[in-house]
């Protein structure tokens, strides 16, 4: 509590001055001027005291006052003026005022006064060890220096890390993102989206029995796990470009095998929980017959795993002529597309040596390449125009890639693997299913290392070795097998499992196919060795990501064709594909960096969706990739 006013020494207190009689009752305006307060009493500094001590009889008492100001004849004229004037009166803070310097108001301001008060208003902690608790005017080596210094270092880490450390964070350790064997994140646009159709789509079908999600591998016992599944339980889907995140139909005639019909988008859709492909008569685009292919090229592939699907092959099974089939190929080749397959299809190599030039030959050497192949062709064994994507590439020289350790190119090409193409031969006719790859280069003779350890039949009574075994364009290894003769539309109608199951790879490479749902064959990587003779390297078994074709057609060049008796309209019925990977090695998608092939087709788009480009360098104009073995870098 501070002290009572006293009254100064040697001063006594004056009485206030009676309230002026004059007409004017603020005449006294001089003592409001600015010079008033500089002529206020000061007093000692040491002093407490605001004003003098003097007994409150000797003020005006507060009635007075008040019937003083509120009787002044101008105060009910003018009350509301915010003006000091006669117009106003004077309030009690006008008759007692301070100067504005605090010094002159007679207290003690130093901030070293203390009183009895003081830790009320400006409280501190008692001191927790020996010293204040707050070191003012310390420095920065204190305790208090300490805190204050390392809670800033805290805030400017903390800050810096959120706006330069997370960044580099995150870039370096995330991963990126699926594309799902399609165009863009998600699997078809740029936001991520993954297409809503309704009962159906993603990777996996929702229709897909959760029984069917796991599947024991024919060849190791592991199990696998679905990757990809579609059902076709919507009816009334289309696959005009742009319809479907995954199947996409094609539009024009596949000139390559001299086929019979036009391919329409038309002639494929979903019905009864089946996909069905029709092939009929139609005159269309200058041909009598319409049928259909649909593919996932660029949408979905995957690299090993198995692949099955359950058909209803078309027509009836004692009448020749049809061309169903279901079948694979890698990325970068697109069926139907002529120009984007010269020089790939059906290679699968990677080594830098004659197997990579037009012919398989220089000079006419190797001379085992030059006779003892295509009858047909004077026993020459290759047409090809050699392996545009190979590993003998210039360095410079346009290529999707990769590198080896050494600096060469990976070899890259499109190859196929055929889950099966339905025929009907023999005497009485009977049903069967030719199940094979084709490969480039080529053996001598067509000839692969087909012994009892490579080439495995698991029922020889109902599968056999295709006599067909190569031509100037291909090198196919194939086994025929009888199927069931009732699942053909026109006579059980019922459905029969098809599939492959493959490792890419080389020595540890291989492949089995299945028909009827049971293993029909088995072919090992060693059985694609080298071959000394032809002077080539071993070819592996297809490491580049391989894309789903189906398509229901005709062609002399798979066999007879008996128009007059089949019974157009037919219908190939597809119940499902489903397609399953090891669980340590799920590897799906059109574009993985291990084989790229999006830069590689958007750089040579034109090629992958003009048909009518036959050739690459022909029609389409490009310049073929120089080749180190033939001296070209």
């Amino acid at each position: 509590m501070r002290d009572s006013p006293t009254p100064l020494p040697g001063s006594p207190p004056s009485p206030p001055s009676p309230p002026s009689t004059s007409s004017e009752p603020h005449a006294d305006q001089s003592r409001f001027s600015k010079g008033s307060f500089d002529s206020s009493p000061s007093y000692p500094a040491s002093s407490t005291h605001l004003i003098p001590d003097r007994p409150l009889s000797s003020y005006p008492s507060i009635s007075y006052r008040f019937t003083s100001f509120t009787s002044s004849p101008s105060l009910s004229a003018a009350s509301d003026s915010p003006y000091l004037g006669p117009s106003r009166p004077l309030s009690l803070g006008d008759q007692y005022t301070l100067s504005p310097d605090p010094q002159k108001w007679g207290a003690d301001l130093s901030p070293d006064y203390k009183e009895e008060d003081d830790d009320l208003h400006a409280p501190e902690p008692a001191p927790r060890h020996k010293g204040k608790w707050i070191e003012h005017d310390g420095h920065v080596f204190s305790w208090r220096g300490v805190t204050n210094l390392g809670a800033l270092l805290v805030l400017i880490a903390g800050i810096l890390t959120l706006f330069a450390g997370y960044p580099m964070i995150t870039a370096i350790t995330e991963k990126p993102l699926s594309k799902l064997g399609a165009f863009n994140l998600g699997g078809t646009n740029a936001s991520g989206q993954v297409p809503d159709i309704p009962g159906h789509r993603g990777l996996i079908d929702v229709d897909t029995p959760r029984e069917a999600y796991t599947k024991t591998s024919w060849h190791t016992g592991e199990t696998f796990e679905l990757v990809f599944s579609d059902e076709f339980n919507v009816d009334g889907r289309t696959f005009y470009p742009g319809d479907d995140p995954y199947w996409e139909a094609v539009d024009l005639h596949y000139w390559a095998t001299n086929n019979l019909e036009w391919y329409d988008p038309a002639a494929i859709t979903t019905q009864d929980g089946s996909l069905v492909i029709t092939l009929e008569r139609k005159e269309t685009h200058n041909l009598h017959f319409q049928g259909g292919m649909m593919t996932s090229w660029n949408k979905f592939c995957f690299t090993g795993g198995y692949i099955e699907a359950n058909v209803s092959l078309p027509g009836v099974n004692n009448i020749v002529g049809l061309w169903p089939a279901i079948w694979t190929m890698g990325n970068l080749g697109r069926a139907g597309y002529g120009a984007s397959l010269e020089g790939m299809w059906p290679y699968t190599y990677d080594s830098c040596d004659i197997g990579t030039v037009p012919n398989q030959t220089i000079n006419g050497s190797p001379e085992a390449a030059t006779v003892g192949g295509d009858t047909g062709h004077d026993g020459i064994l290759s047409f090809l125009p050699g392996q545009r994507l190979s590993r003998c590439t210039c360095e410079g020289e346009s290529h999707p890639g990769p590198k080896h350790s050494d600096g060469t190119y990976v070899g890259r090409a499109a190859p196929e693997i055929d889950m099966f193409e339905a025929q009907i031969t023999g005497t009485p006719l009977t049903a069967q299913v030719s199940q094979s790859a084709q490969w480039a280069p080529f053996n001598h003779g067509y000839i692969w290392l087909n012994t009892s350890e490579n080439e495995i039949i698991a029922d020889p009574s109902i599968s056999y070795q295709n006599t067909f075994i190569g031509s100037v364009t291909q090198q196919a290894t194939s086994v025929v097998t009888q199927t069931d003769q009732l699942c053909y539309e026109y006579d059980a109608g019922c459905f029969s499992i098809y599939g492959f199951e493959y490792k890419p790879g080389f020595e540890d490479g291989y492949i089995t196919w299945v028909s009827n749902n049971k293993v029909s064959w088995t072919l090992l990587g060693p059985g694609m060795g080298p071959d000394p003779l032809v002077e080539i390297s071993e070819r592996p078994v297809p490491p580049e990501p391989m894309y789903i074709i189906m398509n229901l057609g005709m062609s002399y060049n798979f066999g007879d064709v008996d128009l007059d008796h089949l019974p157009f309209p037919v219908h190939m019925r597809v119940d499902y594909v489903r397609v399953y990977q090891p669980s340590n090695a799920i590897n799906y998608g059109c574009d993985p960096p291990d084989y790229p092939t999006q830069a590689y087709i958007n750089q040579y788009i034109e090629a992958y969706t003009n048909p009518n480009l036959t050739t690459w360098s022909g029609d389409y104009g490009q310049a073929w990739p120089k080749n180190k073995f033939l001296g070209e870098c």
